[in-house]
């Protein structure tokens, strides 16, 4: 039987690729009412729900070997005790997997290639509380 720990819970992020941010922001923001949590040179996070968000980024490699569009970056969060339990299933099934990284929030990933080629993210984020949710909050 598997470890009752060792599930995913749900969708924490999804990454779409666009050569015009602006205009893929303004759709999700204006028609679909997403807030934005930030803003950097590649990338903007929408918040997506209390609980996830969406990444619109210009093309390119970003860490870990994500990337937007046809190359689907997207994150699974899994519950407290998860992460541990999750590495600890992936290695009895010999899948290869970079982490644990640890995020300055003090939340954990780790990083698998699907067989299609697409980077998983393995993430405890709301462990430690509903920080996702917290910052919508905070932007009003």
């Amino acid at each position: 039987m598997t470890d009752p720990k060792c599930r995913v819970e749900g969708i924490c992020e999804v990454t779409l690729e666009t050569t015009d941010r602006s205009a893929l922001e303004a759709f999700y923001s204006s028609g679909l009412g997403l807030k934005a949590l930030s803003r950097e040179d590649d990338r903007t996070w929408l918040a997506c729900g209390s609980r996830a968000r969406l990444g619109l980024w210009t093309p390119g490699e970003k860490e870990f070997g994500d990337e937007g569009g046809r190359h689907v970056d997207f994150a699974l969060s899994v519950p407290s005790g998860g992460l541990d339990a999750t590495c600890a299933r992936l290695r009895e099934l010999g899948v290869e997997f970079e982490g644990p990284v640890e995020h300055s929030g003090g939340d954990r990933s780790i990083y698998v290639e699907d067989p299609a080629g697409n980077v998983v993210e393995v993430w405890d984020f709301f462990e430690r509380g509903d920080r996702a949710s917290e910052a919508v909050e905070a932007l009003g």
